[in-house]
């Protein structure tokens, strides 16, 4: 296994892989990058066996095609050492992989590829396709309200309601709920509840861009899959019933305040300095 690649290149999908591998990890191998060499096409994956990120890029030229793993850290922090015009040569040699750039030299301890593993593959049962920038909006307006270690274990995620007109996403602590929904026609015939766990929805919302490009959501029994032309995003479903929120939504209110969001956002930010560090609660008297 041998290649050229520039820093340029390789930067960016390897710290999108690392950013998945857990620092402290029961298995070593899960702290590891995995490399795959095919042709001129390099594949990064890194796992934690809730979320598998696999992210493709070009390399300048290559003589020997293999796989191997490496210390994802390690391999992400010598890069980002480097400068930025730098070209990296990568030879693997037994169980020791040695990266070279210019008078820099690095050897770095190596697992086999056959270690490492793989989200299990599963037919798939349906897919939507989203704008990437309105799938972010989604996220990025919801994910504040999912839940953190909370026991109640399907809170710690977000629910995807797919229906044959409409995509909703909702999310809740127990304390608070936020929901936004799409009108879309979908290739289900009826109403699908799928939860994704909190790392997945994050990673997701990191890697997905504000452009106008499509993104396809592809959803098996499960597993949620994300696929791109530069990387293909996999997380495991929570097993789990997700509260039915049409429960908990206020019904029959009859008071409405209409103002300004930045005032309004200001007037709260001001008033909960003193509230309670744990809850953050302002009373409001209309």
């Amino acid at each position: 296994m041998q290649f050229t690649i520039s820093r340029e290149a390789l930067i960016k999908p390897l710290q999108m892989v690392s950013a998945v591998v857990e620092r402290r990890q029961t298995l070593p191998v899960l702290s590891n990058v995995l490399l795959v060499l095919n042709g001129d096409e390099l594949s990064l994956t890194g796992t934690d066996l809730e979320v598998e990120l696999i992210s493709r890029v070009t390399v300048d030229s290559s003589s020997a095609d293999g796989e191997i793993t490496v210390p994802a850290r390690k391999l992400s922090d010598i890069c980002k050492s480097l400068s930025d015009d730098a070209i990296l040569e990568f030879t693997l040699s037994e169980t020791k992989l040695t990266l070279q750039s210019g008078r820099s030299r690095f050897t770095l301890t190596t697992l086999p590829a056959t270690e490492f593993p793989s989200v299990e593959e599963e037919p798939d049962t349906f897919s939507l396709t989203i704008a990437q920038q309105k799938l972010k909006e989604l996220l990025d307006n919801t994910s504040f309200a999912m839940a953190q270690q909370d026991v109640r274990y399907y809170l710690n995620g977000m629910l995807f309601e797919i229906d044959p007109e409409f995509f909703r996403v909702v999310a809740t602590d127990g304390h608070r709920l936020a929901m936004q929904t799409v009108t879309m026609s979908n290739q289900t015939e009826s109403t699908q509840q799928l939860i994704l766990p909190r790392k997945g929805i994050l990673e997701l919302n990191r890697l997905i861009s504000d452009g106008d490009a499509d993104i396809t959501l592809t959803f098996g029994n499960n597993h949620i899959r994300a696929k791109m032309p530069t990387f293909t995003f996999t997380s495991k479903l929570v097993d789990g019933k997700f509260p039915d929120y049409n429960r908990v939504l206020p019904k029959g209110g009859n008071k409405i305040v209409t103002g300004n969001c930045d005032d309004l956002k200001r007037a709260f930010s001001r008033a909960s300095i003193l509230s309670n560090e744990k809850f953050r609660g302002v009373r409001v008297v209309l």
